[in-house]
């Protein structure tokens, strides 16, 4: 199978060909570490959590690497707000980026650079643009002069002669041309500062993914990712830079993810609707949260609302509930890493190549599950059965792998659902254990009434009796 990429550069879906065959250096842009992180965040880290997931899946070996911009004027400004020095705020929001992606099931990135370690890297590369003229220096600040760039916008898609002034960039006097961007910052009192060329100061927004890339993936790397909202004019930037100061091209794909709304409206700091992961995990599982995020295309906008994370919970309660069947009906408790896959496997695959299609292999994943409940329901245990339910549940718990679901037993996963819904009941998992014990010593002495009684009365409360050979079993009505 050909794996294609849309490549934001070329506005089209290009055949994955790696600068080195079967290595993939994969580099995205972090979070500024000023405040706690949102659901737009998630989009894009669980995006690229599922992209490297695969890649790895398809024995590709990969290199990934996401920063975290560390010093920055959102950061300063945010820590004279609350008292805090920066480097005390910036460690309190990693570690809380951290646990916040714990939680979504995120695999940690290779290596996790930070602006601040990288100070001379970035200054070795200003440098660089300043030897070869396309950088200027006034009054200790550093820009770079788009000018000198032929093919500034190519990225975007923008023309510098059709660009207004002060849309997305800063209006400096001491620039030469308006959309010139800073690339080091003379240091101003109370801020942090490092020593360099040109006086003490820190570096401009754009430079750090530049250096830090290199750094690590070289100066041409295969993949390049973000959200949309960084391709003018964080990426544009990038390219202008590196490619200036390298003489090769930087990355050879780019790949960003579509906004999320919520509610039908952008989030946005006037509408105050930012989305706190740390918030959103505490009413939802978190696998809820990833199944939401990775039902539409990852170039697509979403919608994030209960009424869809409701859908997302319903769905993954029927992937965790036919688990729960192929274990306790067909006894197939692991699949094994031998078992041979079924076409749904391959159809996730050739979804998977085609740009990374989760929202296409989401739903060949609920046609699996169709599968295996029909095939539990009507053919029972014979051998072909048995055969095709092995195959089915290998492949359940490979894409459940690759999507980053699936990934705790239906046991757990049964238990926490159950103790979630309770803590919206007025009913205790106590309450319920008495009422199932008297009901069963009431249909023990033949008392059909109070047996009855007991099951409406549970029936109105939200709980769902189901009688077996080993008992009354309990559940929450979903």
């Amino acid at each position: 199978m050909v794996m294609r990429i849309y490549n934001t550069l070329t506005k089209s879906k290009e055949t994955f060909e790696p600068v080195v065959p079967g290595q993939v250096r994969i580099y995205v842009c972090g979070p500024t570490v000023y405040d706690s992180c949102h659901v737009g965040h998630a989009r894009s880290v669980v995006v690229f959590d599922v992209v490297v997931r695969y890649l790895r899946a398809m024995d590709y070996q990969v290199t990934y690497i996401r920063n975290f911009t560390d010093v920055d004027d959102k950061i300063i400004n945010r820590a004279n707000t609350v008292g805090m020095d920066t480097v005390q705020l910036a460690e309190t929001y990693i570690s809380e980026f951290h646990r916040d992606m714990d939680a979504l099931n995120v695999i940690r990135a290779d290596q996790e650079p930070r602006v601040t370690e990288h100070i001379d890297d970035i200054i070795d590369i200003i440098e660089s643009l300043l030897e070869k003229k396309v950088a200027y220096l006034v009054d200790g600040d550093v820009f770079y002069a788009v000018e000198t760039f032929n093919d500034y916008g190519k990225l975007s898609g923008r023309k510098l002669s059709d660009m207004v002034a002060g849309s997305r960039v800063e209006i400096n006097e001491n620039k030469r041309n308006p959309f010139d961007f800073v690339l080091w910052k003379a240091a101003k009192p109370g801020e942090p500062s490092w020593p360099s060329p040109w006086g003490e100061g820190r570096p401009g927004w754009h430079i750090e993914c530049s250096a830090m890339s290199s750094r690590f993936l070289g100066e041409t790397f295969d993949i390049h990712g973000g959200g949309k909202d960084l391709i003018f004019p964080h990426h544009e930037n990038e390219i202008a830079q590196s490619e200036a100061a390298h003489g090769k091209p930087f990355a050879r794909y780019w790949m960003h993810n579509g906004f999320v709304n919520i509610d039908n409206e952008k989030m946005s700091k006037s509408l105050n609707n930012f989305l706190m992961i740390k918030d959103i995990v505490q009413s939802y599982h978190p696998e809820t949260v990833r199944l939401f995020l990775l039902s539409s295309h990852y170039r697509s906008p979403i919608d994030f609302s209960d009424q869809n994370l409701k859908e997302s919970e319903k769905a993954l309660d029927k992937i965790y509930g036919v688990r729960k069947r192929l274990d306790q009906e067909a006894g197939i408790a692991d699949a094994g890493d031998e078992a041979a896959s079924s076409n749904h496997w391959l159809a996730f695959c050739e979804a998977m190549d085609d740009d990374f299609n989760t929202a296409k292999g989401v739903g060949i994943l609920f046609n699996l599950v169709k599968e295996a409940n029909r095939i539990l329901d009507e053919e029972g245990q014979s051998m072909k059965a048995m055969d095709t339910l092995a195959s089915l549940t290998a492949d359940l718990e490979r894409i459940g792998g690759i999507l980053g679901i699936l990934q705790q037993s239906w046991q757990s996963f049964s238990e926490e659902r159950a103790n979630s819904q309770l803590q919206n009941m007025t009913v205790s998992a106590e309450a319920i254990d008495a009422l199932v014990a008297e009901r069963a010593a009431a249909r023990k002495n033949k008392d059909w009434k109070r047996a009855d009684e007991i099951r409406d009365q549970l029936d109105q409360a939200g709980i769902l009796l189901e009688d077996k050979g080993d008992g009354t079993h309990w559940k929450v009505a979903t």
